[in-house]
């Protein structure tokens, strides 16, 4: 073998060990703090390379991390600020990782790319910060069944693009944030589709200027606070609605006439608060099948004729049943 050829095979030899990384060095420094931070971490993820290496979880584009998808790996430990780094990273799914527990950093308000931020199911706790609102591309937020505690920031009526606004089953208290002069508010979430606040301890009123003829919600999901005052009849401005449930609260009063234009709610939930006044009539309700009014104190009543006119009703709680359903297999029933 000739020198020459020598020469070529090693400069070649030479390339191949230095083939560059496909991550981008901040990212991978990112990550690798996170795992030194967490245990249980997927047994891939080994070496300098992530993205070229494939970590599991790990998804890449042009070097750069776009999506860390952990869900139910039994991780155990916190989410550190060096997530911050990551800012071309679009998806962040930890769900179902009891053991991630500590405080949400501030500093994931600086991921702008972020359309989905799911952590489901596992233990963070304290307040959810306000940057959270600064995350203009945000679709689905996904923080329920936590321990976050602390008030509803009103800075996620910024959040525009939302679509799945998730923080049942939390710690928190507080009112239900509404736009003013200076601060947003809830009721800017027009084009979201799902409000998801219930197994809280929210309290006050719902604000009338919560909802609005512009919104698109099909979801108001609100059971188990300490909501109180009446129901706001602006409820029913939300055509788009398929299924309200207000049940488990403090709210008082008549059930405002405006909910009988919801012509699209399937499942109605406004059981064990103190409601009074006359049973409200439903007959705009069409394709109502569920319907729960049971442990209020509507003034005593017979069967209202107009419930037979709902034919899509399967199950009904709450009415003192005194003549005969008309068609009697259709309808199940109990006393209140």
């Amino acid at each position: 073998m000739g020198p020459r050829i020598l020469v070529f095979l090693a400069v070649a030899l030479s390339q191949v060990c230095t083939i560059p990384a496909m991550t981008d060095g901040a990212d991978f420094t990112a990550l690798k703090a996170l795992k030194d931070i967490w245990k249980n971490v997927p047994p891939t993820w080994v070496g300098s390379d992530p993205c070229g290496s494939r970590w599991e979880g790990i998804l890449c584009a042009n070097s750069r991390v776009t999506s860390i998808t952990l869900a139910s790996m039994g991780l155990k430990g916190s989410l550190s600020g060096d997530i911050q780094s990551l800012s071309e990273l679009q998806i962040l799914d930890l769900s179902y990782n009891k053991g991630l527990s500590g405080p949400l950093p501030s500093a994931i308000g600086d991921l702008k790319n972020l359309t989905n931020l799911i952590l489901v199911g596992c233990s963070f706790c304290g307040p959810i910060p306000g940057s959270i609102g600064s995350l203009p591309l945000l679709a689905s937020l996904s923080l329920n069944s936590n321990g976050f505690t602390g008030s509803i920031p009103p800075s996620i009526g910024n959040l525009t693009s939302l679509y799945l606004l998730d923080l049942a089953d939390n710690r928190l208290t507080g009112t239900i944030p509404v736009s003013t002069a200076t601060t947003p508010g809830l009721d800017l979430l027009v084009h979201t589709k799902h409000f998801h606040l219930g197994l809280n301890q929210l309290s006050g009123t719902i604000p009338p200027k919560l909802f609005s003829s512009e919104m698109k919600l099909i979801h108001v999901l609100f059971e188990s606070n300490k909501l109180t005052g009446s129901i706001p009849s602006t409820l029913g401005l939300v055509k788009t609605l398929e299924v309200v449930r207000l049940d488990n609260n403090s709210f008082r009063g008549s059930v405002p006439s405006s909910i009988n234009s919801l012509t699209s709610v399937s499942t109605m939930f406004l059981s064990n608060n103190d409601l009074t006044g006359p049973l409200p009539n439903l007959t705009g309700m069409p394709v109502l099948t569920y319907l729960d009014m049971s442990n209020n104190s509507f003034d005593d009543t017979e069967f209202p004729p107009w419930l037979s006119t709902l034919q899509s009703l399967t199950t009904l709680y709450g009415y003192i049943m005194v003549l005969c359903f008309p068609s009697q297999s259709k309808l199940s029933h109990t006393h209140p």
